[in-house]
């Protein structure tokens, strides 16, 4: 079961269906696994308070994972994103705010599912994996301009 709730009332206003584009994304990246999953739909305030708790960073972030102990099977955890700085990126990257959350509940779900991106042999993993479940919903290649940059 994927389990969408939305904090903060920027995020509909922004992006009426905002639930259905997470909920997609979510159901998109669990793929076969069987599993509970929350997503909760925050604002810069909230995600910054528990970026601070949980990993010593008191700044907010896009997305945040966290995944349930094994014992607690079917839930394999909860993500959270941030409106104002998932908005933001979107903006500067170019990127529709609903394309934006489908690669971040994508990023976070893969997350939760023991995915990591600690290394580079891991990041390039991990993207190619987002790029395939993202080209499933019709969304491009979050990645595309990063590695035009690079190249």
């Amino acid at each position: 079961m994927i389990e969408v709730e939305v904090e903060a009332g920027a995020w509909t206003a922004a992006l009426p269906d905002a639930e259905a584009v997470a909920a997609r994304a979510a159901k998109a990246a669990l793929g076969t696994v069987e599993g509970d999953v929350v997503v909760l739909l925050s604002d810069d305030a909230a995600v910054r308070a528990l970026n601070a708790r949980f990993r010593d960073k008191d700044r907010p972030t896009n997305v945040l994972s966290f995944p349930a102990p094994e014992n607690a099977f079917p839930h394999l955890g909860d993500i959270v994103l941030a409106h104002g700085v998932c908005a933001e990126e979107a903006q500067v990257q170019g990127k529709t705010l609903a394309d934006h959350l489908s690669h971040l509940v994508v990023h976070g779900v893969l997350h939760l599912l023991g995915r990591d991106h600690e290394d580079d042999a891991e990041a390039e993993e991990m993207e190619a994996e987002e790029r395939d479940i993202l080209a499933g919903l019709g969304v491009a290649d979050p990645y595309a301009a990063e590695r035009e940059g690079r190249a």
